[in-house]
C-alpha cells in the first residue's frame, strides 16, 4: 500500500535524506521548505530515481498559519498525509545578546510552535486511520544542558517531551511518534562560519553522515521507540 509522507525543511540536509529514504521505500512525496527552485529540483530527481508521485508546497514554517494552510492544501489536493517529518530548523540568535525580540518570537514559532501546530493539524487523521507515522527532528542538545545554549537546545527538548507524550498516549492506536535526536551530522546546517569553524575542532569520529542518522531514526520509529 502507497503511504504518502510530508517532510518539512525538505530541500537539504536531513530533510532531502529523509525524502531520498523514504522515496526508495515506496513512499509518496510532499515537500515542504521556503526555496522553491530547491524543492522542485529535488522531486523531479526524486521522481525519475524511485518513480514515486512528488509534490513541493512553498511554506515558511515561521508563519503562524503555515501548518493549518498545509494541511487545507493537502486535503484540497486529495493527499492523505501517513506520515509526518518535522524537520524545518535553524541554529537561531542568542536569546539574551541579541536584542531583537520579534526575531526570537519567529524562532521559537520555527523550533516548537509550528512542530505543534502541524502534530495538531495531521494527527487527528492518523487516529482516525488507524495509522500514522511523526519524527520530530529534535536533537542531542535537547538532552544536555550547557553553558550559553539557552536557545537551541531548549527548544529541542520541548519536542522530545512532546514526542514522548504523544507516542504514550497514541502508539495503541496505530500511531507511532519518536523524537530523533542526532548528534554531529555533516549536513549543511553546519555550514556557518561559526559551526564551521567548530566542527573543524573537534575529532572526526564524532560525526554522523546524514543517511546512517535518518536509517537508524526510520528503524527505531518502526519499532515504536
Amino acid at each position: 500500500m502507497s503511504r504518502t509522507a510530508l517532510i518539512t525543511g525538505a530541500s537539504a540536509g536531513l530533510g532531502a535524506e529523509f525524502a531520498r529514504q523514504l522515496a526508495a521505500a515506496g513512499n509518496d512525496l510532499v515537500l515542504v521548505a521556503r526555496r522553491r527552485e530547491k524543492l522542485e529540483r529535488l522531486a523531479a530527481d526524486l521522481h525519475e530515481e524511485f518513480g514515486v508521485a512528488v509534490d513541493v508546497l512553498v511554506a515558511d514554517m515561521t508563519d503562524p498559519g503555515a501548518p493549518a494552510w498545509l494541511n487545507a492544501e493537502t486535503q484540497a489536493q486529495g493527499w492523505d498525509i501517513d506520515f509526518l517529518v518535522n524537520n524545518a530548523g535553524s541554529e537561531g540568535p542568542d536569546l539574551i545578546r541579541t536584542r531583537d525580540w520579534p526575531r526570537h518570537d519567529a524562532y521559537i514559532r520555527l523550533m516548537m510552535t509550528s512542530v505543534a501546530a502541524m502534530c495538531h493539524e495531521f494527527i487527528p487523521a492518523m487516529i482516525e486511520n488507524g495509522y500514522g507515522r511523526v519524527i520530530n527532528v529534535a536533537s542531542v542538545a535537547g538532552q544536555l544542558s550547557v553553558a550559553g545554549d539557552y536557545s537551541y537546545g531548549p527548544t529541542k527538548a520541548y519536542l522530545i517531551a512532546l514526542s514522548k507524550a504523544l507516542a504514550l498516549t497514541y502508539r495503541d492506536q496505530g500511531l507511532y511518534v519518536l523524537a530523533l535526536c542526532p548528534g554531529f551530522t555533516h549536513t549543511d546546517f553546519h555550514a556557518s562560519e561559526r559551526l564551521t569553524e567548530m566542527k573543524r575542532g573537534m575529532p572526526k569520529w564524532l560525526w554522523y553522515d546524514a543517511d546512517v542518522v535518518i536509517r537508524e531514526g526510520l528503524a527505531a520509529l518502526e519499532k515504536g521507540k
